[in-house]
C-alpha cells in the first residue's frame, strides 16, 4: 500500500467522533462531510467512482420522471435530513411537493419520501440496514439499498416488509414516485 492508498484508507474507516455539539447546534453549523447520529459525528468520506457512477444512473432517470410529472424533487447526497434526533444523508433522495421545506438553505427538517443508499465497500451491512430502519421510523416511506458488488436492490418498506430485487427485477417507484420505473440492471451498467 503507498501513501496515497493508506491516506485513502485512513479517511474511508475513521471512526465517529464523539461531540459535545446538539442537534440543534450541529442545524446551524456549517459543518459539511458529517452525520449527526446520537451525539456522534459519522464522517461521509468521498465515493469511489463506482458508487458515484451509480448513483448518477439512478438519480438522473429518477430525476427526469420526478420533473416531467412535477411530483417534487430528487436531491443528491450532501443534502441533510433531520430524521429523528440525527441528520443524515442520503446518496439521493425523493421529497414530494407536499413534503418540500420552505427554507431550502438549510438541512431538511424532515425525512425524504423516498431514501437511497449506494453501499460503498467501507460500509458495514449491520451500519447499512440500521440507517434504512432509522428512515422508516422517522417517517421515510421507501428505502432503496443498491448493492454494487451483487447488482442488487433490498427495498424497505418496514422493518418486516422487505423485499430484494436481482438485475432482472424491474425497480418502481409504487406509491411513493408513482409510476416510476426501470430495470436493476440498468442502474448498474
Amino acid at each position: 500500500m503507498d501513501a496515497q492508498d493508506a491516506r485513502q484508507f485512513s479517511q474511508e474507516n475513521l471512526p465517529p467522533e464523539t461531540t459535545t455539539m446538539t442537534l440543534k447546534e450541529f442545524l446551524e453549523s456549517d459543518l459539511e462531510g458529517y452525520e449527526y447520529i446520537k451525539g456522534e459525528l459519522i464522517p461521509m468520506p468521498p465515493t469511489s467512482v463506482e458508487h458515484g457512477y451509480i448513483s448518477a444512473n439512478l438519480s438522473s432517470l429518477l430525476h427526469l420522471y420526478v420533473r416531467e410529472n412535477q411530483l417534487g424533487r430528487v436531491l443528491i447526497s450532501d443534502t441533510g435530513f433531520r430524521v429523528g434526533e440525527r441528520v443524515l444523508i442520503p446518496d439521493i433522495a425523493f421529497v414530494s411537493n407536499a413534503r418540500m421545506p420552505d427554507d431550502l438553505s438549510k438541512a431538511s427538517p424532515a425525512p425524504p419520501d423516498l431514501a437511497v443508499e449506494v453501499v460503498s465497500p467501507t460500509d458495514s451491512s449491520h451500519r447499512v440496514e440500521e440507517k434504512a430502519f432509522i428512515y422508516l421510523e422517522a417517517g421515510t416511506q421507501l428505502v432503496w439499498v443498491l448493492m454494487p458488488r451483487s447488482k442488487t436492490v433490498t427495498i424497505y418498506r418496514s422493518e418486516t416488509d422487505i423485499t430484494l430485487l436481482t438485475r432482472n427485477d424491474t425497480l418502481t417507484g409504487e406509491n411513493v414516485v408513482e409510476g416510476f420505473s426501470c430495470q436493476v440492471a440498468e442502474l448498474f451498467e
